[in-house]
């Protein structure tokens, strides 16, 4: 079923690794394999310096920020160069005045620091507990999504100029429309000459609300995973 296959798209954190954390030995290796065989493409929420770095400068490919960022690897310097780095305009009063009705609404007004994180590309990250919540209490708050995807389409009404995920344990992300990953790898295609059927994606986030969501729901190759740690077992049919 993988015979056509050219490229391997990946989300990162939860896929490859845990939150923000460098790759393991193991998945390092798995990487180099997949690449003797497959063009590699990293897919993230984030910006491309920071996957990059968490990566500790695997050679590799990378859109960030939902494809407003595009960085490609040099050989020669061992880095990334940006070929790509949009960013959008962004009402910050606008913003600002909605998630506060969402929190007076859903009963979220106790929370830490900034109500509301605004990013340079223009994207937005409403962070539940605040910006300045302690980590205990983020993975404490929702684990299991539940709470969060309960009001998940609310959510998605009061924001319509964007493309709103779940994010984290404790926040909703959202990115200027079009971009998400979907938007992301499908520019990709137009760009460098692949069908949607040879790129094959990998990604742990493809529930309601997730960020992987887009790609699993269209028609992309999708291999799921569940568990990170599988992530070395799981591609090992694709070698």
């Amino acid at each position: 079923m993988y015979e056509n296959i050219k490229v391997i798209a990946m989300d990162l954190d939860g896929t490859l690794t845990q939150h923000k954390t460098p790759l393991s030995f193991e998945h390092r290796q798995a990487l180099t394999d997949l690449s003797k065989k497959y063009r590699l493409l990293m897919v993230g929420a984030g910006q491309v310096m920071r996957i990059f770095n968490q990566l500790e400068a695997f050679p590799i490919d990378i859109i960030g920020n939902y494809g407003m960022q595009y960085g490609v690897y040099n050989k020669k310097t061992k880095s990334i160069d940006i070929l790509k780095d949009i960013s959008a305009p962004c009402n910050k009063e606008q913003v600002t005045e909605k998630i506060n009705l969402m929190r007076k609404k859903y009963g979220f007004e106790n929370y830490s620091g900034e109500t509301v994180e605004f990013h340079p590309s223009g994207c937005v990250t409403f962070p539940i507990l605040g910006t300045k919540a302690k980590q205990e209490d983020k993975l404490a708050f929702d684990p299991d999504r539940i709470k969060r995807r309960k009001i998940y389409n609310d959510i998605v009404d009061t924001f319509s100029d964007y493309c709103v995920f779940v994010g984290g344990s404790s926040s909703f992300d959202m990115a200027p429309k079009p971009y998400n990953k979907y938007y992301a790898l499908d520019l990709y295609c137009k760009e460098n000459g692949f069908k949607h059927s040879e790129i094959l994606y990998i990604g742990d986030d493809y529930g309601l609300g997730g960020n992987d969501e887009s790609v699993y729901k269209s028609d992309f190759p999708y291999l799921t995973i569940d568990n990170y740690l599988d992530f070395p077992e799981k591609v090992s049919v694709l070698k």
